[in-house]
């Protein structure tokens, strides 16, 4: 796939993920090839927090990171639980510690799915885990309606794969947030139909690497982001370079630090 001219964000991907421990140069050489100027790595649970700032450090102005806690903990079906304050206990100190070095807060959020969080004390302890992680927030992919409810007075909102109905997504656009689109939109009627309702100006590029790719179960990478981007171009009947351009634009909105920790 060519690269044009303009440069990308992707605004939301897990490159400390295990599925790159073997290849990451490669993938990263890959993403800067397609074009791609910084990616912002967002974390799921304070075991990860340590490497993510390595690999910016490794990475610099390329490898951004945010540090959160995610509002599900633990990795199989069978040991997911709703996050607890005694989550925090590790997480918080770090964030402090880095804090200066970070974009955002992010993988953070709300996810009420009965499996997950199916009482009201546990509800609530979602809810206070999010309010104790200020700053910029990342909200989760599993969210749907609730972060348009709980995050109003947030400064800057994303609200990454959304997977919610675009009515309830256009209460968001109202609020000012944003919403970055995975290249999973090939293959995914929702997020089409998404697509189609939001204005560009409300849209932005992530590719939640290694998920949400254009095939299914196939490792997704940073460098797939133009496939996002050209479906956008597709759906509005504009040119990729628009997309482009006021996707990268929405992002430094979002996170108006981005332009410091980029490359001069």
């Amino acid at each position: 796939m060519e690269a044009v001219g303009a440069r990308l964000v992707d605004c939301h991907c897990h490159i400390s993920a295990p599925d790159f421990d073997h290849d990451l140069d490669d993938v990263l050489e890959k993403a800067k090839k397609a074009n791609v100027m910084a990616l912002v790595v967002v974390a799921e649970h304070s075991g990860e927090f340590e490497k993510i700032m390595q690999l910016s450090e490794r990475y610099n102005g390329f490898v951004l990171p945010c540090l959160g806690v995610h509002p599900v903990q633990g990795v199989s079906p069978k040991d997911q639980r709703s996050v607890t304050l005694k989550d925090l206990d590790v997480a918080l100190p770090i964030i402090e510690y880095y804090k200066d070095r970070l974009l955002a807060i992010g993988e953070v959020g709300l996810d009420f799915s009965p499996r997950i969080a199916g009482t009201d004390e546990q509800k609530e302890e979602q809810r206070q885990v999010l309010i104790r992680q200020k700053c910029s927030l990342t909200f989760s992919r599993e969210t749907h309606h609730q972060p348009l409810k709980r995050a109003r007075g947030a400064d800057k909102v994303l609200l990454h794969a959304f997977d919610g109905r675009p009515s309830v997504a256009m209460e968001g656009v109202k609020a000012g947030y944003f919403f970055s689109i995975p290249p999973s939109i090939i293959r995914s009627g929702q997020k089409q139909k998404l697509v189609k309702q939001l204005p560009l100006t409300s849209i932005c590029l992530e590719t939640d690497s290694p998920a949400l790719g254009p095939e299914k179960k196939v490792r997704n990478e940073p460098q797939n982001i133009s496939i996002s981007a050209e479906y956008i171009a597709q759906v509005k009947g504009i040119s990729v370079e628009e997309v482009i351009e006021v996707t990268t634009q929405n992002t430094l909105k979002l996170f108006p630090k981005l332009q410091y920790l980029l490359p001069k």
